[in-house]
């Protein structure tokens, strides 16, 4: 009985993953997905459920992409057959040089078939495949040795895991790639670093090559990888006889690849690296060239290679988009969160045929090290659609009348105080309701976990704040009906709905609330911490840091974020005035002394495993009782509460010496606070 009932769910599991693997597919590689993201979200967490249920995961499971425990190095993989880098070519004649090379080599005059594709300008790696299955991926390194960095690569959506049941896989092939990143994800990524005070990736290539190199594969799961395959290495039992032959095979077995081009003579090779050129600028990632390779696999034998290049293939190199211009002014924008970045005003200067009149320069500290003075001449990188850049100051042509610009004291937008934090390279505005921040605030304080408007979603944000409908958090409360009605997606039911959100939202608690105002450092659990502390709003007005410090779990970055928020006038301003528009605000966390704090007060817990409620109610449990649900084992973790299959956690936790206890443990510790449990 007990087989029949574990073949049902293992081919239940078998089902999930095909279907999972089909949409990742058709999502990732052929960009046309079949259904929406609810149902793939829906499928995925089934999926998961099975495999903590019975632990256990398949090879091909999309469950492998979330990233695994951090490793403590990479191991060293030694190539079956070196990846060697490619000569490179700087002109037309150059080429004719490479083609002339080639005909003498083989002595002969025929016109020689050959492959051009774009050059992505990436990181290379290689990936090992045994009788179809993923077995290991590692970098490119010096050519003979690379880094292990399986578990990395796996997070890579479009990298399959297994190749299709319906294709005869061969023994094994060493496939080759080069991870990038579009452009848009490297913008964005840069700037949620420089909202946070981390330090900038130059381009997407060192953001690519920074992401596969972390030691923690959760990190680079988060990270917005792609990958495209342009060869192969060592292969066993795969019989293809040209280079469009092997990119056909691997486009067969839901491999991505470059936009490949087949060429008759060099001639034709120069026509279609041209091609590739002009369209550089329109392509949503970045390349620096173009790649042109003999097709025919037996002829590259024949012409093997030289030290550190084969004599079959070359890269041609394009220009970098480079311009020198003059910085006319400085000035301070405010970001969407509040972050004050420094951006140059340059005298227009055209490069890559795009007129290019403004540089972002990053932030303060970036500014200071490169000493960037308005008045300066400059030399700005324009690399496909990513904002232009200050590469390198030219400080020989200085006058003495250049000027340096100083970080604003006061938001330039709304005025408000302007802050650092310790450590940090960030400048933000606390304002509350800076117009710069206004749809990114109003989208997290109508969002569920805080003032739960159902309606307020992005679109809709985005759609009253271009009407000028919303400019504040108040605004919200003196929309109605007249107003919404003719707004697209405004019908009479969902305009009534949303104005009975906003209603209901007036009754709301304190922890909520708090959590609502997007106060820097405050989530919902620092959020539960004050109002645990602070019986009404008002405690908070003007509180001073030590009163906020001496609060057991709430950091000094925290505390000093919630004391500078609440020393702003304008901010107060904002509140009454929301208090004001009928908002009832009850505290039902208010611990009146320390006798009421909690069984589990200042305890940090991670729960793990199989249990016999579901996770969420039972950190729901730990923080009702005065205790903190963290997802990850670390030296401040104070109890593991393991259930069956625990996994990586429990091993974690005997490392560091940190007590592991069940579920009933658990229970035992809260039963001295009264109320039910569940």
């Amino acid at each position: 009985m007990g087989n029949k009932k574990t073949k049902k769910i293992t081919d239940e599991m078998g089902n999930l993953i095909k279907q999972l693997n089909e949409h990742n597919y058709r999502y990732h590689v052929l960009d046309s997905p079949a259904i929406p993201d609810e149902e793939y979200d829906r499928l995925f967490r089934k999926l998961k459920e099975l495999e903590e249920a019975h632990g256990h995961v398949m090879t091909d499971s999309p469950t492998l992409r979330v990233g695994a425990p951090p490793l403590d190095k990479f191991d060293k993989v030694i190539h079956r057959k070196p990846m060697l880098s490619l000569d490179n070519a700087f002109s037309y004649d150059e080429l004719r040089d490479f083609d002339i090379r080639i005909k003498r080599l083989l002595k002969s005059d025929s016109e020689i078939m050959y492959t051009v594709e774009p050059k992505y300008d990436g990181l290379a790696v290689e990936i090992s495949y045994e009788n179809g299955v993923l077995v290991r991926a590692s970098t490119r390194g010096d050519g003979n040795t690379g880094e292990d960095v399986t578990l990395n690569v796996k997070t890579i959506m479009s990298v399959p895991l297994a190749l299709p049941d319906d294709k005869r896989p061969p023994r094994w092939i060493d496939i080759r790639g080069e991870i990038f990143m579009l452009i848009a994800d490297f913008e964005e990524l840069n700037r949620r670093r420089n909202e946070l005070g981390e330090a900038l990736f130059a381009n997407p290539r060192n953001a690519s090559a920074g992401s596969i190199r972390q030691l923690d594969s959760s990190i680079t799961a988060s990270r917005k990888l792609n990958i495209s395959f342009y060869g192969a290495g060592h292969v066993e039992g795969l019989p293809v006889g040209t280079h469009l032959e092997l990119m056909e095979w691997l486009r067969s077995n839901r491999f991505t690849t470059p936009d490949i081009k087949a060429a008759k003579g060099i001639e034709e090779v120069i026509r279609v690296v041209g091609s590739i050129e002009k369209e550089r600028e329109s392509l949503p990632f970045e390349i620096d060239g173009a790649v042109v390779k003999v097709n025919d696999i037996a002829i590259q034998n024949i012409l093997g290679e030289k030290t550190r290049e084969p004599r079959w293939a070359i890269a041609y190199k394009f220009a970098a988009h480079q311009g020198i211009t003059r910085i006319n002014d400085i000035i301070a924008s405010v970001g969407r969160i509040g972050t004050i970045t420094p951006i140059a005003i340059l005298e227009p200067v055209k490069i890559g045929g795009v007129t290019v009149s403004r540089s972002t320069l990053h932030n303060w500290d970036e500014l200071d090290r490169k000493d960037i003075r308005i008045g300066d001449k400059v030399v700005v990188e324009r690399a496909g659609d990513v904002i232009p850049h200050v590469i390198e100051v030219l400080t020989d042509e200085r006058t003495g009348k250049e000027r340096k610009f100083k970080v604003p004291k006061a938001c330039p937008v709304c005025g408000s105080h302007v802050e650092q934090e310790e450590g940090e390279v960030a400048f933000r505005c606390v304002g509350l309701n800076c117009p710069a921040q206004v749809r990114e605030k109003i989208r997290h304080f109508s969002s569920r976990a805080a003032m739960d408007i159902e309606g307020m979603g992005e679109k809709n944000v985005e759609l009253l704040s271009e009407r000028g409908l919303i400019r504040s958090f108040s605004d919200i409360y003196i929309l109605d009906k007249e107003a919404l009605s003719g707004l697209p997606r405004f019908a009479d039911r969902s305009a009534d709905n949303l104005i009975k959100a906003i209603e209901k939202s007036k009754r709301t608690t304190l922890a909520r609330f708090l959590f609502a105002l997007g106060i820097r450092h405050v989530g919902e659990f620092g959020s539960k911490l004050l109002a645990r502390n602070f019986r009404e709003l008002k405690d908070l007005y003007n509180v001073d840091i030590e009163p906020l410090v001496s609060i057991k779990q709430l950091g000094e970055k925290t505390a000093a974020a919630v004391s500078g928020f609440f020393a702003e006038k304008r901010n107060i301003e904002a509140l009454n005035s929301l208090v004001a528009m009928g908002i009832k605000i009850s505290n039902p966390d208010f611990r009146d002394n320390e006798d009421e704090a909690g069984t589990l007060s200042g305890l940090t817990f991670v729960v793990t495993g199989s249990m016999p409620e579901p996770r969420n109610r039972i950190e729901k449990l730990i923080e009702e009782h005065g205790g903190h649900a963290s997802s990850s084992v670390s030296g401040r973790t104070d109890y593991v509460v393991a259930g069956e299959n625990p996994g990586s956690k429990l091993n974690k936790a005997r490392e560091l010496g940190i007590a592991v206890i069940s579920y009933d443990e658990l229970v035992k510790m809260v039963e001295e606070d009264q109320g039910t449990l569940f």
